[in-house]
Formats: structure tokens, C-alpha cells, sequence
């Protein structure tokens, strides 16, 4: 098996196909109907990554996220009926890494469950991992190989998309990077966001990096242009 997953959607049309191709790519497969259900099913079976939808009854897709997030930092992807940025930004912001719009195909679903994977359990060490390795910047250190980051040696929580843009800030030192450019690096030229998913995530990486994150020493903003890895 390739991981196992949890599907929680309340329409089991949905459920049914999305398993289907799941399946035939070697993913183990749970399913919730119901954010109780959910909650109850990421407890005992312990998946390695959920797609969440937002609209279920009891719980909505929000609090279930909400209350995931405070005990583990598992891969989310959420499903949304709705697009607008309001939407986006505030699954973004509760920590999910990645969201599709419904309606959509289940081959997308399996793209981008494919994509989490692949940077949860890479085959093989990236050029930049190999180039780079271990990063230490003043009091911070990011080992690429376990995915982990301490500050004054404690490690902080990340989110596999926060790692991502971290990581790659902070292996090009002092090189700013536009918005659009992080978004096509991190989250690949296929995402169907826009460059407010950059914003969330520097926000977030702030608020668990910097002493005050109005202040940052770290991510610095390029008025103008986008973001940089400050190594001063």
C-alpha cells in the first residue's frame, strides 16, 4: 500500500468514485459521511493523509480541521462547493495544505494526493536537499531529510506546505522571490490557487518562526516584488 487515506464527505456518490481511483493508484482507502464520523475514523485508523470536505453535517470540514490540527500536523486536503477567496483563505489559514473545488475530476484529486505524497516519502534526496542539507541560521536549523525544524532547540510545528516554502526560502539565502514564483515552486504550475495561498503560508511560517511576526527577521517582505530569506 501507498498510504492509506481518509475520505470524509457527506455525499457518497462522491466517496464512491473518489475511492475507486484511490484505489487503483495502491492507497488504502477509509471513509467518513459526517465530521463526528471523521474525527472518530482519524483516531482509530491513524491515516497519513485526509480529504476533507467542508460542508457535513454535525461538523463541518472547518472545526474538524480546526480540531486536527491541534493534535497533528497530517496532510489535509480540503473540498469546497465554493470558490470564492474568502473560502480559500480561510482553510489556508486553519492549516490545510491543499483544496479542490468541487465540482472536479477525481483524476485531479489524484494528482494532488499523488503530489503530498511524494514530498511526504521522496524516493530519493533532492538536488537541493543534496546540495543544501541541514540549514542553520542564527537559532534555526532545518533538517531536510526528517522534515523537521527547531528554534533554541524546539521543534516547531509545520505543515508540509509551510516546510516546503520554508525550505526553499531559506536554501537561496537573501534571493527574493515573487509570489507567482513560490506559488509555481511549492505548489506546482496544476494549482488553482492564486498567490493569496503565498500570503497565508508567510503569515503562518511567521507567527511560528518570529518572536513578533509584525517584525520578522526571517521572512522578509520586497515591497513590491514578494519575499526573501534574510541570512542577516
Amino acid at each position: 500500500m501507498r498510504g492509506k487515506i481518509l475520505l470524509a464527505d457527506d455525499e457518497t456518490n462522491i466517496l464512491d468514485v473518489c475511492a475507486k481511483y484511490l484505489e487503483r493508484e495502491g492507497y488504502e482507502i477509509v471513509t467518513a459521511t459526517s465530521g463526528t464520523e471523521a474525527l472518530a475514523k482519524w483516531k482509530s485508523e491513524k491515516p497519513d493523509l485526509i480529504v476533507l470536505d467542508i460542508m457535513m453535517p454535525d461538523k463541518d470540514g472547518w472545526q474538524v480541521c480546526t480540531q486536527i490540527r491541534h493534535e497533528e500536523d497530517i496532510p489535509i486536503i480540503m473540498l469546497t462547493a465554493r470558490g470564492e477567496e474568502m473560502d480559500r483563505v480561510m482553510g489556508l489559514t486553519m492549516g490545510a495544505d491543499d483544496y479542490v473545488t468541487k465540482p472536479f475530476s477525481p483524476r485531479e484529486l489524484v494528482l494532488r494526493v499523488g503530489n503530498i505524497f511524494r514530498r511526504l516519502h521522496p524516493q530519493a534526496p533532492s538536488d537541493r536537499g543534496a546540495k543544501y542539507g541541514i540549514i542553520q541560521e542564527r537559532d534555526l536549523t532545518i533538517h531536510p531529510s526528517t522534515r523537521k525544524v527547531f528554534r533554541n532547540g524546539h521543534e516547531l510545528e509545520l505543515t508540509l506546505k509551510e516546510f516546503d516554502l520554508l525550505y526553499y526560502l531559506a536554501s537561496h539565502p537573501d534571493q527574493v522571490f515573487s509570489r507567482n514564483q513560490l506559488l509555481n515552486q511549492i505548489w506546482g504550475v496544476d494549482f488553482f490557487g492564486d498567490t493569496t495561498t503565498v500570503t497565508v503560508h508567510v503569515r503562518r511560517l511567521r507567527e511560528k518562526l518570529e518572536e513578533n511576526a509584525s517584525e520578522p527577521t526571517y521572512i522578509k517582505t520586497v515591497w513590491g516584488i514578494g519575499y526573501k530569506f534574510s541570512s542577516t
